[in-house]
């Protein structure tokens, strides 16, 4: 019976590459690329290769700030999906799982599935399936039952979302996996939903991890989303932004090298270029620190009392009482 099944699966994906349907579906790309590029056949049934001991302990060293900045994102997605069957997995940028949220009873079955850490689920080893194509198109997707390429992965459902580290690069894939047989198209698309906020938050915290040094701001893009993040310096200079700030506003790492003035992305970059203005919040800045104490201004500027007593007035900054 398994037999008969795995020959229909392997017969769909052949005629359907065969046809025109992979010229305006990315599902039959991609089983494309798997059948003809990567050199897999649909009905075989070995299982999933895994990684080393060591293998997977220095993947997961590679991946640690990562992990750090996705451990909340993962705990709070698996409350979210766990109690239906479902693990949560992080993914690096080669597919391969490296951290895994599960309930212990699904364990064992998670585990012959090859949904655990340490296993390959690259697109080239493993043919279409969620984590491996996610990382292949670097788009969030779900890829649901038998539009798995191998006829053995079809009795699972994964959604996954790329994760982009701080300079907009692929770094990972977060998914979440079932293998379930009554997961509704409804409850799939509200998985699909909190995958894609998950990833988003991941990344948040990874760029303030990157850049703890310096003011993390909203940037106004069109998609005002909590990822849309700036890394600002004491200079008011753009040092970071993350790669939906980059696709909006056309930051490149070549106009950060330049000098980015954040009031330039903020929106008052004449405001910036003047040097009264520019002084002038020096000194009040000064003042707020020093508790309104002159001397103490004085001294954290490098400028004398006097000098400072006279900048004050002629900015007309009062001291607070």
């Amino acid at each position: 019976m398994i037999g008969r099944q795995s020959a229909v699966h392997a017969d769909h994906i052949q005629a359907s590459i065969a046809g025109s349907d992979a010229a305006h579906s990315a599902l039959v790309a991609s089983w494309r690329r798997s059948l003809q590029l990567h050199h897999l056949d649909p009905a075989e049934r070995k299982a999933p290769r895994r990684l080393t001991e060591g293998e997977l302990r220095d993947a997961r060293q590679r991946m640690e700030q990562m992990i750090r900045a996705a451990e909340a994102s993962l705990n709070r997605l698996y409350l979210a999906v766990g109690g239906v069957g479902c693990c949560v997995m992080l993914a690096d940028r080669d597919g391969i799982p490296v951290e895994r949220r599960g309930a212990v009873a699904d364990d064992e079955t998670f585990d012959e599935w090859g949904l655990w850490t340490g296993t390959v689920w690259s697109e080239d080893s493993e043919g279409t399936n969620g984590i491996g194509t996610c990382i292949a198109d670097q788009r969030a997707l779900t890829i649901h039952r038998d539009q798995h390429f191998f006829s053995r992965n079809t009795l699972l459902s994964c959604t996954t979302a790329p994760v982009y580290d701080h300079e907009g690069n692929l770094a990972a894939a977060l998914d979440v996996s079932s293998c379930r047989s009554d997961l509704t198209e409804g409850f799939v698309q509200l998985i699909a939903v909190a995958v894609g906020d998950a990833a988003r938050r991941i990344e948040a915290e990874n760029f303030r991890m990157v850049f703890s040094g310096a003011r993390i701001l909203l940037a106004p893009v069109a998609e005002r989303s909590a990822g849309a993040l700036i890394a600002v310096d004491s200079d008011d200079l753009v040092i970071g932004a993350t790669r939906s700030v980059r696709l909006a506003l056309g930051i490149t790492r070549e106009t950060l090298a330049k000098g980015l003035l954040a009031a330039d992305i903020l929106g008052d970059p004449a405001k910036a270029e003047d040097l009264d203005d520019a002084e002038r919040g020096a000194l009040q800045r000064a003042m707020a620190r020093a508790g309104g104490n002159v001397s103490a201004a004085a001294q954290n500027l490098g400028i004398s009392r006097a000098t400072l007593h006279r900048k004050l007035a002629r900015f007309s900054i009062r001291r607070p009482h």
